[in-house]
């Protein structure tokens, strides 16, 4: 039997071929699990339906602006039409203004503050809490994270704080839900070559010099990550909660 059959999810913040959701995405269907994708905004529609195909026939695509609660209501209401449970969810949203991600940490505005820990942490607490009713047999919700939640990354800057707060909420729901035998991870997985990422001053230079330092010496892809989510969405993971799992060749236990 396939790892996550007879299971189904909603995945929130596929944008391409190319993003981490979409590998995980496609993973989690590669398992078995019937899925739904979330997006934001008519720009990316027409691109996540034809993701939606490439994962089968009746891949339902709903529309959610992570910021408004009517729409997130909505999202779960749709997928409780479509498959009167859920079992999985992953949040793989964050956004902060570019500006923000420019020049010094200390610089930031208290807007482009505002708005990154709303998009990028908030929503994982908005989401959890739409999604938990319908887990009414245990669920998995998985975030994504990154390194600059723990060390400073230049020019990551006002994300790294709000990936902080990520993964405080994933600790602090995962208490909250265990009792409802629903398990709350992050992934903090190592730099991929992603929309987002082009986004950060100095990522092609990131990437090499985590294939330099990393204990194995290279990148990961999104086929790893995706089989590490596949992991923490099943039950071999039953017992794993409110963690941060590095999927990153090991960049994260270097020191010097």
């Amino acid at each position: 039997m396939s790892m996550l059959e007879n299971k189904t999810g909603i995945v929130f913040g596929v944008a391409n071929h190319r993003s981490i959701a979409w590998g995980i995405a496609r993973a989690w269907a590669d398992a078995g699990a019937r899925l739904a994708l979330a997006y934001q905004g008519e720009r990316v529609r027409d691109r996540v339906a034809a993701l939606a195909a490439e994962l089968g026939p009746e891949v339902p695509i709903i529309p959610c602006d992570v910021t408004d609660d009517a729409q997130i209501d909505a999202a779960f209401e749709t997928c409780r039409r479509h498959f009167g449970r859920l079992d999985l969810m992953l949040h793989s949203i964050a956004y902060a203004p570019k500006e923000a991600l420019e020049g010094r940490f200390i610089d930031t505005s208290r807007e482009a503050f505002r708005i990154a820990h709303d998009i990028s942490a908030y929503s994982l607490v908005a989401l959890a809490r739409a999604a938990a009713p319908l887990m009414t047999e245990g669920g998995s919700i998985l975030a994504l994270s990154y390194y600059g939640a723990e060390k400073v990354v230049p020019h990551y800057n006002v994300m790294g704080v709000a990936k902080a707060a990520l993964e405080a909420s994933t600790r602090y729901l995962a208490y909250d839900l265990g009792l409802s035998r629903i398990r709350v991870n992050c992934i903090s997985a190592g730099p991929v070559n992603t929309l987002a990422a082009r986004g950060i001053a100095g990522f092609v230079d990131m990437l090499k010099h985590y294939e330099a330092k990393a204990p194995l010496r290279r990148n990961v892809t999104l086929e790893e990550i995706g089989a590490t989510a596949t992991f923490l969405a099943s039950n071999g993971a039953a017992a794993i909660t409110g963690q941060v799992i590095y999927v990153d060749a090991g960049y994260q236990i270097m020191g010097m």
